[in-house]
């Protein structure tokens, strides 16, 4: 008794399958990718022209002023802060230096 190797197609008929698959998968990658480089260029170029537009680099102007003006104050603040953190005593170290040392020497008694 012999079983058919394919069922309801003939070798040919796969390969043909297999082939349209590919080519379909491959003229949908080119056509997606122009699609999206297309797009990718437009976002691009209206990105451009926003940040190139008068008002916008007017504001970045004001906003790197601003920065400048005040990174001194960042800077001391900063450094102010650290050293306070520094100085402080972890809530473990104010424990032991409250607490007295317990004495070395232990007493036991024993039963007779």
């Amino acid at each position: 008794m012999t079983y058919p190797t394919t069922v309801g197609h003939a070798n040919g008929d796969i390969m043909r399958g297999k082939l349209v698959l590919l080519v379909g998968i491959g003229i949908g990658y080119v056509l997606g990718a122009r699609a999206g480089r297309e797009r990718y260029e437009a976002i691009k170029r209206a990105a451009g022209r926003l940040w190139n537009d008068p008002r916008v680099q007017h504001q970045v102007r004001t906003v790197e002023e601003f920065a400048k003006d005040k990174a001194p104050d960042v800077v001391d603040f900063l450094g102010d802060t650290a050293k306070k953190v520094v100085q402080r005593k972890s809530p473990a170290e104010k424990t032991a230096s409250r607490k007295p040392a317990a004495s070395s020497t232990s007493t036991t008694a024993k039963k007779s």
